[in-house]
């Protein structure tokens, strides 16, 4: 964690992974989060994947270093302390994020009504309000249908990573920041709508797939495991490892012919087709059916530790196709001189590698990775540093139930 964004206050009431891992990227920049959670947890408090006692691992990790307050939203009370909680008061507060419809509890009108300079920022499925998620904003936009190989025909490929999912908790931390940025200079405050559905068309039109379907007249065609528009495939080694390739630079290019001993038959290829392959990465997607055979002939006469060894100090893109185990346990990628994980034990009891900030901040202190919470951990802290209360009057909530404790939190504290 940094401490970049220290002193500012973001309430979250939200699930799932869009809304939620935008409180956690400002939270990693130094951000103090609350989240308002439901007594017993949401719909995403026991997602998999699961610890072997059942305790959510993917909550865990979207809610690393947050504070919980665990209200009874059914009931009158509860709401009330949850929208005082989102408006109180304070120069670096009033700054909301959730993925509740836009109308109900968390409505901004009824927001704003209580704090005028109130910023939300809504998660939505669709900008009209329907229903969406991830793996079907992607269904709606076609692109299970240009996934996988090409003779699968019509059938479509669904996704793997929930790509719309945290390119929206991306953008809304950084419209939220946006928007308080303005405020600090006007005094206004502000509802920001971010739909899945809208990051996804945006994308879709900032990496030129909607002109390109406009110009062409038709949809784009499945290429399998090749890179669209340039020279990219996975290939097998001698040793029956599979690596991947690609080379989109001229020098990317050039070292890979060198390093494979194939320019001679890459320069014969070229003159029988009449092209220059250096100059235009397109021109190699053209021909990918030729130079895949040239390349993985090439690859398939030698070992991995012997390709290696010689793209070793060259231009060549390259990588390994690992299992997540295997990736986790390469000193390469997870190194003890890495500074983005910690090992830390988290409310499942369970110890394990745990991100901090994705970005390294070279001026700044980076502090180490963060638990999550126990469900309602924080529930007296906040109601008395935020909303004041009283021993008593908090003890009378929790007599009523309409909040809640942990049970059994960690030891330790969330700092």
């Amino acid at each position: 964690m940094y401490r970049l964004l220290e002193g500012l206050r973001v309430v979250e009431a939200a699930s799932f992974i869009a809304a939620p891992s935008c409180a956690l990227h400002l939270g990693q920049m130094g951000a103090e989060i609350i989240r308002i959670d439901p007594v017993g947890g949401g719909p995403d408090f026991t997602r998999w994947p699961k610890a072997s006692n059942g305790a959510s691992l993917y909550w865990e990790g979207l809610n690393k270093g947050k504070k919980s307050i665990a209200l009874n939203l059914a009931s009158p009370a509860g709401r009330e302390l949850a929208l005082a909680i989102a408006t109180a008061p304070g120069r670096d507060a009033g700054l909301f994020v959730t993925n509740y419809p836009v109308k109900g509890m968390f409505a901004h009108a009824q927001l704003a009504a209580r704090r005028k300079d109130i910023i939300s920022v809504r998660v939505m499925g669709w900008s009209d309000g329907r229903n969406a998620l991830d793996y079907t904003v992607n269904s709606a936009l076609g692109l299970p249908l240009i996934t996988g190989p090409s003779d699968l025909g019509d059938a479509p490929v669904n996704h793997v990573l929930p790509a719309w999912d945290l390119a929206t908790g991306l953008y809304a931390a950084f419209a939220l920041m946006a928007a308080e940025r303005r405020r600090s200079r006007t005094g206004e405050g502000e509802e920001v709508r971010v739909p899945l559905g809208d990051v996804a068309m945006a994308t879709l039109g900032h990496l030129g797939q909607i002109a390109e379907v406009t110009e062409s007249g038709r949809d784009r065609e499945r290429v399998g495991n090749d890179l669209f528009g340039a020279f990219g495939r996975d290939f097998r080694t001698a040793d029956g490892r599979r690596i991947i390739i690609v080379a989109l630079t001229a020098r990317q290019w050039k070292d890979l012919l060198s390093t494979l001993g194939i320019g001679e038959a890459i320069a014969k290829l070229e003159q029988e087709l009449g092209v220059d392959f250096s100059a235009d990465e397109g021109v190699r997607f053209e021909h990918r059916e030729h130079l895949n055979r040239i390349v993985a002939d090439a690859i398939g006469r030698r070992d991995r530790a012997d390709l290696v060894g010689s793209f070793e100090g060259t231009g060549v893109c390259w990588g390994d196709y690992n299992t997540l185990h295997e990736a986790i346990g390469d000193p390469q990628l997870v190194a003890a001189a890495n500074p983005l994980f910690a090992e830390v034990r988290h409310p499942s009891g369970r110890t394990y590698l745990t991100p901090g900030a994705a970005a390294t901040l070279v001026g700044s202190t980076r502090g180490a990775a963060v638990r999550a919470p126990a469900l309602g951990e924080h529930t007296d802290q906040i109601l008395a540093s935020v909303l004041g209360l009283s021993d008593g009057a908090i003890g009378k909530l929790h007599d009523e139930g309409t909040v809640a404790g942990a049970d059994s939190p960690v030891r330790g504290t969330v700092q």
